[in-house]
């Protein structure tokens, strides 16, 4: 298998290149003048930048006025405006905006679908340097054109667009979602109504007891004061009751007192805390035998101490009997007042009851129903203050603008790409890279030590022909070879023999080529094994 020459030193190289100087200066001429003329014929295209910040509505921001919440939320706006600004409504209606270039053929169809499309492709939204896209509130619009003044004008143009597109989409979408509110207002106001009206009726059902209604329904204790009213009341009847127990059993003693006032004195003071002066009568006839017995004990009968004292005790008994009959009979109005009294408290009591009952059963229903009403309020609310804020919307993008420009365009003082000279010279160093290659491709191969035996016995043309590879490329900047006596010395090399191969090793060994030297040293390492 053959493989390229590798050059023994730099010398050789570069007399390489004086014996083939058409191989390195052709491509070079050749690349160095498409660029030159490629950099003749170019036309330079500028660049206008506009730098624009974008800022947040001013009404319903809890962050204040034109300032955004989340970076998320500023990324998704300049990213709506980006997608604007590629539109291919914006950009046609810049194009119509600066009109057509001076050489246009046809101005009537201005803009075309092409022209647009070329716009689109020329057109860029970039953020500011060192940054992201919603990592600040600033980014540029830069447009490329062929004309300075043009650019600038493009760029002028395509920010007025976009700030007019964005106004009017920021306008349908107020009055899209202003419409869709409207009809939640109404539908939240009807449905409102109905659950007011329900409850309204409700309520004059309940009729007195509304307060206590409401009460059971706002306070989750349960508590009110019809249920402390009931409380109340059962106490009193609780002591109306005792009450008349204990005036009843009075009543009883009193009545068998009168008729046997002996055992008045048995009863007990907890039952005559009512009646206090027949309590001090039973008290002093109780006085008035002791001290009759007293007298008895240290005198008779018949003296006067003791008829005075017995004296004294029957009086007192008329009295006690006297006051008897006025206690039972003011016992007896007691004890109906009494009793009256219990059936009054009774009566109330049950009528507290039966109201407490039919609170309790309408309670769940009215809750749920004061709670349906409570929420429709506030959706109803809620509905209201989100369509005041789409109308203010509505109104500040009629208004004024979220995009605002900062200075004007600017188009630099050198159009973007490389300029002529550098385009010359890279040219020219691509030619010069490009002819250096063509000489090292260009290099011959060498045969293999088996293949140059045979070669002995070929014809000489066909050993000239073997001496000198087709190669294409040679052959075009070269004329045909020819035999010279090089050949005959490459030829006489392969005998260490023949008298040419001597003098071509000793005589002149300048002359030969690469190819022929290194051919002739494989010949002699060849013999050398023989």
């Amino acid at each position: 298998m053959n493989t390229p020459h590798a050059l023994s030193s730099p010398a050789e190289f570069f007399r390489l290149l004086r014996a083939q100087p058409r191989r390195l200066l052709v491509p070079a001429v050749v690349v160095a003048a498409v660029a030159g003329v490629y950099a003749l014929v170019k036309h330079d295209t500028w660049e206008a930048s506009q730098a624009v910040i974008v800022r947040n509505e001013a009404s319903g921001n809890l962050e204040g006025p034109g300032k955004f919440s989340r970076p998320e939320e500023l990324k998704l706006t300049q990213e709506t405006i980006l997608e604007i600004g590629k539109s291919p409504g914006v950009l046609a209606a810049a194009l119509a905006e600066v009109g057509p270039p001076a050489n246009y053929r046809d101005p009537a169809a201005w803009p075309t679908a092409k022209d647009v499309a070329d716009l689109a492709t020329s057109v860029r939204f970039t953020p500011p340097k060192g940054a992201e896209l919603g990592a600040t509130e600033v980014f540029y619009v830069k447009v490329k054109d062929r004309d300075r003044l043009r650019a600038a004008n493009l760029a002028t143009a395509v920010c007025n667009q976009l700030q007019a597109r964005f106004q009017k989409l920021r306008d349908q979408r107020a009055q899209s979602m202003a419409d869709e509110l409207t009809k939640t207002v109404a539908m939240a106001q009807s449905d409102l109504e109905a659950s007011t009206s329900k409850l309204t009726k409700m309520e004059r059902e309940v009729g007195p007891d509304l307060a206590e209604l409401r009460n059971l329904q706002e306070q989750s204790s349960g508590d009110s004061d019809l249920r402390r009213k009931a409380v109340e009341i059962e106490n009193e009847l609780r002591q109306a009751k005792v009450s008349e127990t204990n005036n009843r059993e009075l009543l009883k003693l009193l009545t068998a007192a009168r008729d046997n006032p002996g055992t008045l004195l048995a009863t007990p003071n907890r039952l005559l805390d009512s009646q206090p002066a027949l309590k001090r009568l039973k008290d002093g006839l109780v006085d008035a035998q002791l001290r009759t017995a007293q007298q008895l004990g240290t005198m008779t009968h018949e003296h006067p101490l003791v008829g005075a004292a017995r004296a004294n005790e029957q009086a007192i008994a008329q009295e006690l009997h006297q006051e008897l009959q006025s206690a039972v009979a003011s016992l007896e109005v007691d004890v109906r007042m009494t009793t009256g009294q219990v059936v009054t408290l009774e009566q109330q009591l049950n009528a507290i009851k039966g109201r407490l009952e039919r609170l309790v059963a309408v309670r769940a229903e009215y809750s749920n129903l004061a709670s349906e009403t409570k929420h429709k309020a506030l959706l109803l609310e809620a509905a209201q203050r989100d369509l005041a804020s789409a109308r203010s919307s509505q109104a500040s993008s009629q208004a004024a603008s979220q995009i605002t420009r900062i200075d004007t365009p600017n188009t630099g003082t050198q159009p973007v790409g490389p300029s002529r000279a550098m385009i010359v010279l890279a040219g020219l160093a691509g030619g010069l890279l490009t002819g250096l290659g063509v000489v090292f491709l260009g290099l011959p191969l060498p045969p293999t030590p088996q293949a140059a035996k045979p070669q002995a016995d070929k014809p000489r043309s066909e050993k000239v022909n073997a001496a000198a590879p087709n190669d294409s490329f040679e052959n075009s900047f070269e004329p045909a070879m020819e035999w010279t006596p090089e050949l005959d010395v490459e030829e006489a090399a392969q005998s260490d023999h023949h008298p040419v191969a001597a003098y071509s090793r000793h005589a002149a060994p300048q002359s030969l080529s690469f190819s022929q030297a290194l051919e002739k040293s494989q010949t002699r390492n060849g013999n050398g094994q023989r």
